[in-house]
């Protein structure tokens, strides 16, 4: 069933390549069909990444430029060191320079525009078994990409822009101080914050973050993690306890999730950074692995590779391509992934010492211009997806739901969707998905969910500004 999937999916997106390349003309679109033409060729095209709701995408800052022959020229040539190919060989002319124009109108049709209003604690999304009432915990940040909660409860919520909040039960909202300095450019930022599971006596908390140098005049960056105590709003004694090399020119698939296991050790997700060909398989590489260490960085004495030779000794599991959610299972203690796939190919795994996880070898996905750049699902001696997604849904954050406040939906597992604005649901049956519910339609980015100590469910969203909400259950 999983093969017809995947041959549907390029079949249907090969065809619709071919429909919306106008090969036959460079000219534009005429206006009457503009509209239609090229919102077939954004969603085909540029939904992945930037999201389906076109006026979202339109009314953000473009760092590459907003006039026509900028949006072209990105269109047309791609910035290989973000991740987005070029069309030129995809489209004609014609079609890119439709697009450009499609995409400019809707931005001239819209003032600003509007993300849900979560400083309205009245709004009310409605789902299975519930009515979810919006509590809004915090707003005035750009990405809240990582959330940790301290003993007594106050927040703790990275920004993904470089800056480390501290939000207490009144609501009151301070900047943490002491942040190491981050490379924020691209998919880099401030990634997660996590406390030390004996934080109440030794106040260590840790920042994954992506951390740049220069070399020959050229950025370089990768994924770093440092740890610090924190004293009232500031850090002290910050150390870097692991660090991704090599330093690369790209700016995406950082990953940057980490959890700690019951046994003290904590994991680490690092993306591919960019580099299918030449890192999620190469034994000698960081990227493309989640990875082992203990709390100062140290290597445990029973990672799977720990003592052989020309392996990095941290690395767990290999052949991922950008994990950017992590979650411990409440019961087993098994160390739950999801990560991005291409177009198409999103999946979750549950990472076991010494597997390999088959990125690119194998996929569910496509290159994002259409192309296919493997032909197989499957091979032996690589691990099949718990569960993937087609078309991709652009997963971020990850957590299982415990506690008493939501009992129908106890030990689901919930996961952010950048690309359709939602929460994910997916209800288990032990390792097997059995069904998923959308919750928070078009709510805005999903970037992260924690269960809190108070037993509810904490969303960060993306926006103008971002912010933080949490799920007040209704029947």
């Amino acid at each position: 069933m999983q093969y017809t999937r995947l041959t549907l999916w390029i079949l249907f997106a090969t065809a619709l390549s071919i429909w919306a390349c106008d090969s036959s003309s460079d000219k534009p679109i005429g206006k009457a069909n503009i509209y239609e033409h090229s919102e077939a060729i954004y969603q085909q095209a540029c939904a992945s990444c930037h999201g389906v709701e076109v006026a979202a995408f339109s009314d953000r800052t473009w760092e590459y430029g907003a006039e026509k022959d900028s949006i072209i020229q990105v269109i047309a040539h791609g910035l290989p060191e973000e991740d987005m190919p070029g069309y030129d060989s995809v489209y004609s002319a014609g079609a890119i320079d439709s697009l450009a124009t499609y995409i400019l109108t809707i931005r001239e049709k819209i003032e600003a525009y509007q993300f849900a209003d979560a400083s309205d604690s009245s709004d009310v999304f409605s789902a299975e078994a519930y009515d979810l009432k919006l509590d809004t915990v915090m707003t005035d940040m750009k990405s809240p990409w990582g959330m940790a909660f301290l003993p007594g409860g106050d927040l703790l919520v990275t920004d993904k822009a470089g800056k480390l909040y501290r939000v207490d039960k009144m609501r009151n909202q301070t900047e943490i101080k002491g942040v190491p300095e981050v490379h924020y450019a691209g998919q880099g930022g401030l990634f997660e914050v996590l406390l030390h599971p004996e934080f109440e006596t030794n106040n260590w908390l840790y920042l994954s973050y992506a951390s740049s140098q220069e070399e020959d005049g050229e950025t370089l960056a990768a994924t770093m993690i440092t740890r610090a105590k924190l004293d009232g709003d500031q850090l002290k004694d910050a150390e870097v306890i692991f660090e991704a090399t090599p330093y690369l020119a790209t700016g995406h698939h950082y990953g940057g999730r980490m959890e700690f296991a019951a046994d003290g050790t904590l994991y680490v997700s690092v993306g591919d950074r960019g580099k299918r060909d030449d890192n999620p398989q190469a034994m000698d590489r960081y990227p493309g692995k989640i990875h082992r260490i203990n709390a100062d960085g140290s290597i445990p004495e029973d990672n799977p590779f720990a003592d052989q030779q020309g392996v990095v000794p941290s690395i767990y599991s290999y052949g991922h391509r950008n994990p950017q959610g992590m979650a411990i299972h409440p019961e087993t203690g098994a160390v739950w992934t999801h990560e991005h796939g291409p177009r198409g190919g999103d999946e979750i795994n549950i990472v076991r010492p010494r597997l390999n996880y088959g990125w690119p070898v194998v996929s569910y996905g496509i290159n994002y211009s259409g192309t296919t750049f493997t032909d197989k699902v499957k091979k032996a001696g690589m691990e099949d997806p718990l569960h993937y997604w087609v078309p991709s849904i652009a997963p971020s954050g990850m957590t299982f739901i415990t506690g008493d406040r939501y009992p129908d939906w106890e030990g689901d597992l919930l996961v952010g969707s950048l690309k359709y604005r939602y929460l994910e649901r997916i209800v288990l049956d032990g390792e097997d998905v059995i069904e998923t519910e959308p919750l928070l339609k078009k709510i805005g980015r999903v970037r992260s969910v924690a269960m809190g100590p108070d037993g509810y469910i904490y969303v960060g969203v993306e926006g103008n500004p971002g912010f933080v909400v949490r799920l007040v259950p209704e029947k």
